[in-house]
């Protein structure tokens, strides 16, 4: 196992899990999804958040590993992972992919064709498509102005991060 922290940030549908699974095979070492972590498990309804000191409890347990792979849209109480990580890996794929991955995504759930434990709605969906815009127009101004740039790689395509030598 090689010894590597990386963070994945992106938008909804930016391929953020897609991405971390596929280097957490390929180089045998955990992956972990902030939503695991943000929303409560235990609840009953979607998008109720964890209590903020067992979340935040959590995300320092991972980030004391020696290696790991984190992902998910979370930025401000996710910043410990930017500043533990070796190499911040953000995703900024066309919103218009985004959009679609975020549908598809819905339509495999509620089908029961792809398994989920997310409780999602139609109402939660279009909230997303809305909420996931704005993300990614404050997602750009975050990374032009933060103290990570040393460490940031962008990709503006996925494949492109699985062709690049990240260690």
């Amino acid at each position: 196992m090689i010894a590597i922290r990386i963070h994945i940030i992106g938008g909804s549908g930016s391929g953020k899990s897609y991405i971390a699974g596929i280097l957490s095979e390929k180089l045998r070492i955990p992956h972990f999804d902030l939503d695991d972590i943000f929303w409560d498990p235990q609840s009953n309804e979607y998008g109720v958040r964890a209590p903020e000191d067992e979340r935040d409890r959590r995300l320092r347990e991972i980030i004391s590993l020696d290696s790991w792979i984190v992902e998910g849209v979370h930025r401000s109480w996710a910043f410990p992972s930017f500043a533990a990580a070796d190499k911040i890996v953000v995703l900024m794929v066309p919103l218009s992919v985004q959009e679609e991955r975020i549908w598809k995504r819905y339509e495999e759930r509620i089908t029961g064709i792809v398994p989920s434990k997310k409780r999602e709605t139609l109402e939660g969906i279009h909230n997303l498509l809305a909420y996931n815009k704005g993300y990614n127009l404050k997602l750009s101004n975050l990374i032009a102005n933060w103290d990570y740039k040393d460490k940031t790689i962008l990709f503006r395509d996925n494949l492109e991060l699985l062709e690049y030598q990240l260690i």
